[in-house]
């Protein structure tokens, strides 16, 4: 018995010597394949993080640092360091009813309308041409041009449909003994026409990332559905809206960002006006502040603000969604 325990204790020796050099090496092997996997990271993704570091990070901080600063781009002075005076203006003239605030409104009412509008139109006309019709392929076709089309192209397009005296609106509405408003002159009409040349324009956009999204529904669904009789309201409001939930959100914060930096349209049809400020947006009056009125500070300071206020907005609606997927 002794002599076979000391013949065996050789032979486990040896087996556990030839064992840990295999183990070695299949850890080595992993670790060089981790470092590989990490340097393969770094090299795809480090060029794309300095261009957005050049691009894109640098000139936001860029932008706030100048939105305290006072500086006349005309001018040969330099900058010249004020606090928070820009801020305290643009925020006195939000809260008195000043230039800031029909600003606001002018960028509430356009965002909101055409996002809105945009979302709820696309979507019925992605579920209009889902369906198998004749000659569906050449409206998809027709709904989607007017997105691929230059802004300015089409504000110039849109301001003979809305001249007051020989435009299609006007002349459609002679027709019926009713005299065209003038859009041209009007606060009011100016805005309302911009907004609807830009849903236009836009709307073309969230008809083909809804009609996707609809091509893409599971069958297995509308088939129980169908099977249970439930109505056409009941499948598309209990299968269809939940179903584009993702889409939805994703098509909120693109729509608004989108709308949020409108200028072409704008600066084509009405150059900000009438009165002053009757189609200025914020994005607008950025514009408008530092290249007409020579406030590169003033405009650095709206700039900033509006970035504040889609970073907020983003935020929420982020954890709305994430709130909804959590249920």
């Amino acid at each position: 018995m002794k002599s076979g325990s000391t013949e065996d204790a050789p032979a486990a020796g040896a087996e556990a010597d030839s064992t840990a050099p295999g183990t070695t090496r299949r850890r080595r092997s992993r670790k060089a394949g981790r470092t590989q996997e990490y340097l393969l990271f770094a090299a795809l993704v480090l060029p794309n993080l300095v261009l957005l570091g050049i691009f894109t990070y640098r000139p936001l901080l860029d932008n706030i640092r100048l939105s305290f600063f006072s500086w006349n781009i005309s001018s040969p002075n330099p900058p010249k360091f004020v606090g928070f005076d820009n801020y305290t203006e643009w925020f006195d003239g939000l809260v008195n009813g000043g230039h800031s605030w029909t600003v606001v409104s002018n960028t509430i009412i356009f965002t909101a309308t055409t996002v809105i509008g945009s979302m709820v139109l696309g979507l019925a006309l992605a579920m209009l041409l889902d369906q198998q019709i004749k000659g569906r392929g050449l409206v998809r076709s027709a709904v989607f041009a007017p997105y691929v089309i230059a802004g300015a192209a089409i504000g110039i397009a849109f301001q003979f449909i809305f001249d007051p005296r020989f435009g299609l609106i006007s002349g459609m509405l002679g027709s019926l003994g009713i005299k065209s408003p003038d859009f041209y002159q009007d606060p009011n009409w100016a805005l309302f026409m911009v907004t609807m040349t830009f849903l236009w324009k836009n709307l073309g956009y969230a008809f083909v990332i809804y009609l996707a999204a609809l091509q893409a529904k599971p069958a297995e669904l509308y088939e129980a559905a169908e099977i249970d009789r439930a109505s056409g309201w009941t499948v598309f409001r209990r299968v269809t809206l939940p179903m584009l939930r993702p889409t939805t959100f994703f098509l909120s914060i693109t729509v608004m960002l989108n709308s949020l930096q409108v200028f072409d349209i704008i600066y084509v049809m009405t150059r900000g006006g009438p009165q002053g400020n009757g189609t200025t947006t914020m994005v607008f009056q950025v514009y408008q502040e530092t290249f007409v009125n020579y406030r590169a500070g003033y405009g650095a300071t709206v700039a900033t603000i509006m970035f504040l206020i889609l970073l907020v907005i983003t935020v929420l609606q982020v954890r709305s969604m994430d709130r909804g997927n959590t249920k």
